[in-house]
């Protein structure tokens, strides 16, 4: 079972179900940023190609694992890197475009010469 786990750093919480909703939110439209949406041109009239949901990767829920939402009240709270900025890292390149596709994702371990 794949299973993702969100803790965020937080002041005092006034409505801790409110504030798992917002994370929970921010995790599937990252996701959903990350690893199926694509907005793709056609090259040579420049119109757009995924002009409505039938053509864009919009996530639903079965496309992500369970989430358990945890928050560490901090008095100074500081953002951590999200999933685009840990991808680069744990390959060790400066950057890889979005959406975080396998294609996208092989293309920058040959870069690095990664088998």
């Amino acid at each position: 079972m794949v299973k993702y786990t969100a803790v965020d750093d937080s002041g005092v919480l006034v409505n801790p179900l409110l504030v798992a909703g917002q994370v929970h939110g921010g995790v599937g439209q990252g996701l959903g940023q990350a690893v199926l949406e694509h907005t793709a041109y056609d090259p040579e009239s420049g119109q757009f190609i995924a002009a409505s949901f039938m053509d864009y990767a919009m996530p639903r829920t079965a496309d992500f694992p369970s989430l358990a939402v945890s928050f560490n009240r901090v008095v100074n709270p500081s953002n951590e890197p999200g999933v685009v900025s840990a991808v680069p890292n744990a390959l060790g390149v400066n950057h890889v475009d979005m959406p975080l596709t396998p294609e996208t994702v092989w293309h920058a371990v040959r870069k690095v010469g990664v088998n």
